[in-house]
């Protein structure tokens, strides 16, 4: 053994307060989302799989497993049938799946009943994707939820652990959350289960509530600078936050995990693609002009910014199209989070008195809310670029429906001239409503774009509904396990 029995064991009795009576220390009352979708996978799993939950470092991964264990425990499940492990610690690593069972053995006897697994960081553990298939084929008294702050990455020729679990991706703090979070007086609101709902409203109901919201708005433009991480939502100043999201969640993962999982030895390269990242983010990628300005080849750029997406601190989105449709067209670069491009470099709150900047902190923000309220249900996310550079920033897709969101967050109002992009593909994809995300908190109405669209019930009117920023990511955070109906 690497370590003494002992020490070994030591080190998960502190990590199972549990198992001697005592409570997880500091662990916050307030539960995000993603909490009921862990417990009810562990308490009554729809089928016979481990649970993959998947996102970026400090997301709050490791308090939703210790908030589902505490659930776990107040239900009624014996303390010493859970057990909780994290392989970020240098002697669990060493000790491995295998040994990690071993010695839990050796504290616990085996007896009958369901055994409650929760294992933190799994991808830094060799084999972890055959040891998880082994577990899920042949200990069906187990069940098993693991992390992991990268995607896996399956190579070829390796065994897969693929219909072995179901992946929960988890995003940053939607707005929503992160007003819970900070515990932040929110005017009251009406329940929107769908947005499609705006589109039954009255002129005087946009109104009220535009009014009634007006508050958001600060809070908004401080959630775009702090970043949907737990602890940079928490921090005391802006500046702090932005430091912490900057040290220990990006250079964490650029400077350590990606040397660490992947092999990555110009560490120093791969930076400096992020910053073009950062500096780009919300456009379309321009590979020929990355690799000129950073003097890389092509394979090693997308090799990086296959990396980066799968650590969790970008996303790719495709074009919208089919076949020869799309064969040259580029991928469009979000980041993670809204806050990650103003604390890598170095804007601080200045960022709020740059439009172009903001604009884009907006689109990226709302991205990331529009892919976590529908990523679990298959729906495909795009963007469309037309003739004359009209343009759709993202387009959602599910069971042929097509529904387009465009980010217009300028402080005048909108109309439709401003919406030709829009108005093109509502007109030429048979889309019969459509999203603009708005900054005046008072541009927030139904518009007509001036044509009918072809349904199954005949022709209709197009239309789009205008939705102030701050309310979109809202009401799109407080229904993330809603239904997507009428969307």
């Amino acid at each position: 053994m690497i370590a003494a029995a002992s020490e070994l064991i030591t080190v998960l009795r502190q990590y199972n307060p549990w198992w001697r009576g005592a409570p997880t220390a500091d662990l916050p009352a307030w539960r995000r989302r993603a909490f009921h979708d862990i417990l009810g996978w562990m308490q009554s799993p729809p089928a016979p799989r481990a649970l993959l939950l998947s996102g970026a470092r400090q997301v709050g991964k490791t308090t939703l497993f210790l908030q589902v264990i505490q659930a776990l425990i107040e239900s009624g499940v014996p303390a010493n049938k859970i057990l909780y492990a994290t392989f970020d610690h240098p002697l669990l690593k060493l000790l491995g799946l295998d040994g990690l069972l071993k010695l839990w053995r050796e504290f616990e006897p085996e007896s009958d009943g369901l055994e409650y697994l929760f294992l933190d960081e799994i991808q830094t553990i060799r084999d972890w994707q055959t040891w998880l298939k082994l577990q899920v084929d042949f200990e069906k008294r187990r069940r098993i939820a693991v992390t992991g702050s990268a995607t896996p990455l399956v190579m070829e020729g390796q065994e897969s652990g693929v219909g072995r679990w179901h992946t929960l991706r988890l995003s940053t703090l939607s707005f929503f959350e992160y007003l819970q979070l900070k515990q932040v007086a929110v005017p009251p609101l009406p329940e929107i289960n769908s947005l499609a709902r705006l589109f039954d409203w009255k002129p005087a109901q946009f109104a009220t509530v535009a009014a009634d919201a007006a508050p958001l708005v600060a809070h908004f433009h401080e959630y775009l600078l702090r970043g949907g991480f737990p602890q940079s939502a928490l921090m005391g100043s802006v500046t702090a936050a932005q430091k912490l999201l900057r040290e220990d969640i990006v250079d964490k993962v650029l400077k350590r995990d990606m040397t660490a999982l992947f092999g990555v030895r110009h560490v120093l390269e791969l930076e400096q693609v992020f910053l073009y990242l950062c500096l780009h983010g919300g456009g379309l990628l321009d590979m020929q002009g990355l690799c000129k300005d950073l003097e890389l080849k092509k394979p090693t750029v997308n090799n990086f910014i296959n990396l980066l997406e799968s650590t969790h601190l970008i996303y790719k989105l495709p074009p919208f199209g089919y076949g020869k449709e799309i064969l040259r067209a580029r991928y469009k670069i979000y980041l993670a989070d809204a806050a990650i491009a103003p604390s890598v470099l170095l804007k601080g709150t200045s960022l709020l008195e740059d439009p172009v900047a903001l604009g884009i902190a907006v689109e990226t923000a709302f991205f990331k809310h529009v892919f976590a309220r529908y990523y679990s249900q298959s729906v495909g996310f795009s963007y469309w670029r037309g003739k004359r550079d009209k343009e759709v920033d993202i387009v959602a897709e599910v069971e042929g429906r097509l529904t387009p969101f465009e980010v217009k967050y300028r402080s005048q109002h909108t109309g439709t001239g401003d919406l030709k992009g829009l108005a093109e593909f509502c007109q030429t994809r048979n889309a019969l409503r459509g999203y603009v995300v708005t900054r005046e908190i008072g541009d927030f109405s139904v518009l007509p774009l001036g044509f009918e669209v072809v349904t199954k019930a005949g022709a209709m009117p197009a239309r789009i509904v205008k939705i102030p920023a701050p309310l979109a990511c809202y009401w799109l955070g407080k229904t993330e396990l809603d239904e997507m109906a009428g969307e």
